[in-house]
């Protein structure tokens, strides 16, 4: 059986280096770069400018799905940045895949689209409400919504993922060096450390998620993707079963003492 074939935007940023780590094997991939040329053998590689459609339409002909990693990830950067790079670049991302052909559209969303209903403490279930906390937050709302609206109008199928907190390697040292940063700056922008571990998501974790997406048997949604962390930020229940995603891994399993006692 022939592989399926996958353009991955960004894929030279953490998230995508992950999945090209621990599902590369199962995919005939189409890696791309805007301005830094990489390595990957066995799979493809080439150039594409998210901000230009006409260099996304080229990189995404002859693709079966897109996983769209590619935006800028800062949490708090300006509107002249989350315009062009994570607005119009989604946008172009999407409707190029519409014109190609395309099957499947697995967007990286971000926990950002709900900050704000997360500062509250409440654990978030899969119908949670849009309350962005920066306009990085905001551009990811757009992109759900854009992504509910070529899935009605055109019949693309569509993934929306709101990633938790994914940073660095595999390697578990790297691991407990960035949470322990975490600890010891009592959380990230803009939670509290408790919020803030419990969103975490190990890599491999991360690198399954995105797989989940592309095979699930399932054509649109948004769901929530973190470890299985305890406690969690996030209701799971739906993300395993519509997605069939079973998180290995446990942000308390980084430490020796309860994070609490850190």
């Amino acid at each position: 059986m022939s592989k399926m074939k996958v353009l991955v935007t960004g894929s030279s940023g953490q998230i995508g280096r992950g999945f090209l780590r621990h599902f590369g094997h199962a995919y005939d991939l189409r890696l791309t770069y805007n301005t830094h040329p990489f390595d990957a053998p066995g799979h493809e590689v080439a150039q594409m400018d998210l901000t230009d459609y006409g260099s996304v339409l080229k990189a995404t002909q002859g693709v079966e799905a897109v996983v769209h990693l590619g935006a800028d990830s800062r949490g708090q950067q300006p509107w002249e940045t989350v315009l062009p790079n994570n607005i119009v670049g989604t946008y172009n991302a999407m409707e190029a895949a519409r014109e190609a052909g395309v099957r499947r559209f697995v967007y990286a969303s971000s926990n950002h689209a709900a900050g704000f209903a997360l500062n509250e403490g409440i654990p978030l279930s899969a119908d949670a409400p849009d309350r962005p906390d920066s306009l990085y937050g905001v551009g990811k709302i757009f992109g759900e919504a854009l992504g509910r609206f070529y899935h009605d109008k055109h019949g693309l199928e569509v993934i929306c993922l709101r990633i938790g907190a994914c940073h660095g390697d595999d390697f578990w040292a790297s691991q407990q060096a960035i949470v322990q940063r975490a600890i010891d700056h009592r959380g990230g922008y803009p939670y509290d450390l408790a919020t803030y571990l419990a969103i975490w998501i190990s890599p491999r974790d991360m690198s399954q998620l995105i797989h989940c997406a592309l095979s699930a048997d399932c054509d649109w949604g948004v769901f929530y993707g973190i470890s299985d962390n305890d406690p969690a930020a996030f209701d799971l229940s739906e993300t395993q079963r519509a997605l069939g995603y079973k998180p290995q891994d446990n942000v308390q399993d980084l430490f020796d003492l309860p994070i609490e006692e850190l």
